[in-house]
């Protein structure tokens, strides 16, 4: 009877399956109730007493060489299942990857923060809630100043002197209180102003704001780095500055870029003249200065800021802001070359 159970633990151990419908069979057939196994056991009683240790050892050598079998025999059914899910028939032939692309706002403000990056500028953020002081009041802007009106601003209800910021401007407050001069730094971000939506207006927009304070600064730094700037990203080296008003800027100007009148496209966006307005800029006021513990009798700067929005308006020839914030996939599929 001993050599009858090596001749199953043999079986078992050469025993194959293709499908758990095999494996559940052969499973039943040496480990069920009514199985080998158990007649073997129940025969345990009817052995001599000499034959009872090697009896019971060869049973029990049965039995775990079964449950072995069975266990390996499943996982090997389930990774082999598995692996063809997973990689389905791997004989079809393969499908092209979808590349993704960067969205124009994140594309322009990128390629702006790298050429101002090469001149020394490093990346300053802020929060987008901000509070009266570093959005109004250290800008040269109390309260009840007229100039306020300039900027529709959004409130929080629970506290009036919270807000959404509406410009990156607070940032360089921030900055500015934070790190002693010499300061070399631009500040990209989202501002928010109680503006109607229309094609050439949004509610919610993006800014760069950049700022440069040092010893001696003259507004000829300032005119010098646009004139960088715009030779960089335009590929345009004319520029002019027309007077203008900032509060927190004297004197202040605003910045056109001699875009050209070679085609139609030219006349439409430059209204005919070959001028494009693309930023403001200014010297810094010294009252902001002072606000910032900077002692402007030692210290000058300049300041600048654009709308990312406007920029990539130019660069890529879009009529409607509005496009930017529909997450529109024909439109935005447009700029996987310029990732």
């Amino acid at each position: 009877m001993i050599d009858k159970i090596k001749g199953h633990i043999a079986e078992v151990e050469n025993f194959n399956a293709a499908t758990n419908e095999e494996i559940e069979t052969f499973r039943i057939k040496y480990l069920g109730k009514k199985g080998i196994l158990n007649d073997y056991f129940a025969e345990f009683k009817n052995v001599p007493n000499e034959q009872k240790k090697e009896f019971g050892q060869v049973i029990n050598q049965l039995k775990n060489a079964a449950t072995q079998r069975v266990n390996s025999l499943k996982e090997s059914l389930e990774n082999s299942q598995e692996e063809k899910g997973v990689y389905g028939d791997l004989s079809r032939p393969g499908e092209p990857v979808e590349i993704g692309s960067r969205h124009p706002i994140s594309i322009v403000k990128n390629q702006i923060t790298e050429i101002f990056s090469n001149i020394g500028f490093n990346v300053s953020e802020g929060p987008e809630m901000e509070d009266d002081w570093h959005n109004f009041t250290a800008l040269n802007l109390p309260e009840y100043h007229p100039a306020r009106d300039m900027q529709d601003t959004f409130f929080i209800q629970t506290d009036p002197d919270i807000l959404l910021r509406t410009h990156t401007s607070s940032v360089q407050v921030r900055y500015m209180e934070e790190n002693k001069p010499p300061i070399r730094t631009i500040s990209p971000g989202r501002v928010f102003r109680n503006e109607a939506i229309s094609a050439r207006s949004h509610c919610i927009f993006h800014q760069v704001e950049g700022l440069y304070i040092d010893k001696d600064v003259s507004f000829a730094d300032m005119k010098q780095t646009i004139l960088y700037f715009t030779e960089q990203l335009f590929g345009k080296s004319k520029i002019r500055l027309r007077p203008s008003y900032f509060p927190f800027t004297e004197p202040s100007a605003e910045v056109d870029v001699y875009w050209g009148l070679e085609t139609e496209t030219d006349y439409r966006i430059t209204k005919g003249t070959g001028w494009l307005e693309i930023m403001g800029c200014g010297m810094v006021d010294p009252n902001v200065l002072k606000n910032c513990n900077i002692d402007p009798q030692e210290y000058s700067g300049f300041a600048f800021g654009m709308g990312i929005e406007r920029i990539a308006m130019l660069l890529y020839q879009i009529e409607d802001i509005r496009m930017f914030y529909e997450n529109d996939l024909r439109f935005l599929e447009q700029f996987k070359s310029a990732l």
